[in-house]
């Protein structure tokens, strides 16, 4: 019997519900071991006033080169926000390095919402995310995203046909990842998830339940990460992600957390399976 390892690519928040504090419970649950390659490491994340960051950039090749050293290998990795060019360089080397015939690839490319890129990346940073997806099985933008790795003027979900929508997982899957998941679309009470799998086109949707929270699409990826790894279709997948986000969603609106508190997944691990 062999258990699946997956290498999780993101930040260690101390506080706050995100990044591998998320991932690494979750994908435990779901019965995967994960592996940490942290590109920093925070007091809280970037939703309080005040943290600390300790960037680990230059800890993150050697960190590497002792896990080839020790010949280690993944059933899969997973990566989330990368913070400068230079990370995403180190990612691609780890790709290349550590990718195997059968070891899948998750690409959370976190770059930007609402139209708008996040204030820390830049173009250089955009350029090598594109490079990125020649490496990825999966990718999981959203539509600001998909638009910014297609080299595509932004236009809102809403504004989106599902026509549109297919197509720009098509492009996106023409550049290297064989399935797309396009996240957080809003259809009236609904938050939808367009899901493009090696030609197989389908929706994936759930009644939206309270308002945005840190962490949220770290609990997704996890889900979805894990669950491909194990052998899952991706639809399966996203099902599985989206349920979970819907209950743990209403018990932290009934817990009344604030929105940088995150997602209080805690009660609710025993139930994934």
């Amino acid at each position: 019997m062999h258990q699946k390892k997956l290498a999780l690519v993101n930040d260690v928040t101390g506080y706050g519900r995100c990044s591998i504090a998320v991932a690494l419970p979750i994908v435990s649950a779901l019965k995967v071991q994960g592996c940490i390659l942290p590109t920093a490491i925070l007091s809280v994340h970037t939703g309080f006033h005040d943290y600390y960051l300790d960037d680990y950039t230059d800890h993150m090749t050697p960190y590497i080169e002792s896990w080839k050293k020790n010949d280690l290998t993944f059933d899969g990795i997973s990566t989330g926000f990368l913070g400068s060019a230079r990370q995403i360089d180190i990612v691609l080397d780890f790709l290349r390095d550590f990718k195997g015939p059968h070891t899948l690839a998750i690409v959370d490319p976190v770059m930007g919402d609402d139209g708008q890129l996040y204030p820390s990346y830049t173009q250089e940073m955009c350029d090598e995310m594109r490079r990125l997806l020649a490496y990825a099985d999966v990718v999981t933008p959203n539509v600001t995203e998909a638009c910014e790795l297609l080299n595509l003027p932004y236009r809102s979900d809403r504004d989106l046909s599902e026509d549109d929508f297919a197509a720009m997982a098509k492009a996106l899957a023409d550049k290297g990842p064989q399935g797309v998941i396009l996240t957080g679309i809003h259809n009236g009470p609904y938050i939808g998830n367009f899901i493009y799998d090696q030609g197989k086109m389908s929706w994936v949707r759930a009644k939206k339940v309270g308002g945005d929270r840190s962490g949220t699409g770290d609990v997704f990826t996890a889900i979805v990460s894990a669950s491909v790894v194990r052998g899952e279709s991706l639809e399966q997948a996203v099902q599985k992600a989206s349920d979970f986000i819907c209950r743990v969603m209403a018990y932290t609106e009934e817990l009344d957390l604030p929105h940088n508190a995150g997602l209080a997944f805690e009660e609710y691990l025993t139930t994934l399976r």
